[in-house]
This record gives C-alpha cells, structure tokens and sequence, in this order.
C-alpha cells in the first residue's frame, strides 16, 4: 500500500523502490503514515546517515495527489521530528525545497559546512537541540539512496 501511494505521489517508482530497499537494509528508522478516514494518505520515512554525530536523513515524503496541500505532509514531518528527538537524535538532513522545509527549522546555512555527494542550496539541516554538535564534516545518506538515478 506505501508502495502505491509513493509511486501515486512522485508518479514514478524510483521513491518506492528505495523505501522497499531502505526497510531490507535495516534503515527504516522512523516510517509513519497519516490516515485520512481510514485510507493511507501519506508516509514520511527518516533513515540513519553517516555523520559526525547521531543524524538522520528525512525521505521521502509521500502524500496522495487527492490529499496535497491539506497539511499531511506537514504533519507527518511534524511528528518524524518529535519522534527523532524523542529517540535521541542529533539533526535530521533533507534534500528538498528551501520554501517548503524552512518552515520546519531546515537551514541550508547550517548545512553548508558539510561535505557532501547531495551539497548545494537544496540541502538542508534541522538542529534536533539548541544546536548542531558540529558544523563541519562529511555527511551522507544511507547506501539505498546510491540507487536513485
């Protein structure tokens, strides 16, 4: 069902197929979905990246073309977040659109200090606590997204 929803929400399979290889490798850390009346209307995973201190990669982000722009997607990274602080960790990593994600806490500035296969403008870090154990290092997502083309 995530499957279909991913692959409904990107219109491509490529989302889905990292997912499926992200659970077989051990790195779905946090994978949570909103319900809409019973129907699986969205799904946010967090995988574990490689870092100088305990950090977390968000995606994807996957909500169902009938329910975007109802606040799903909102919601789900709203409660990644409060479960990854919950568990203890250090940040979480994104790679996406500053507009969007900067309403959550993302700073590309913070993450520009990394090196990184994915650095640019479009990547992104939000500070689980007062603020990062450190700005500088080198950052990377879990080997399932090596897949992506």
């Amino acid at each position: 069902m995530i499957a279909q929803l991913i692959e409904q929400a990107f219109g491509q399979r490529d989302e889905a197929l990292l997912v499926e290889q992200l659970r077989r490798d051990g790195d779905a850390t946090v994978s949570l979905v909103g319900l809409i009346e019973g129907v699986i209307a969205g799904h946010v995973m967090l995988s574990p990246m490689s870092a100088p201190f305990p950090a977390l990669g968000l995606a994807p982000l996957a909500v169902l073309p009938a329910f975007q722009r109802q606040g799903i997607g909102a919601a789900l990274i709203r409660a990644a977040v409060e479960t990854a602080r919950e568990e203890g960790w250090k940040a979480i990593f994104v790679l996406g659109d500053q507009v969007y994600y900067n309403r959550f806490g993302f700073r590309a500035d913070l993450a520009a200090g990394f090196s990184s296969p994915y650095a640019g403008p479009h990547l992104m870090v939000l500070p689980l606590e007062a603020e990062l154990p450190s700005t500088l290092g080198n950052v990377d997502y879990a080997p399932a997204f090596g897949s992506l083309s």
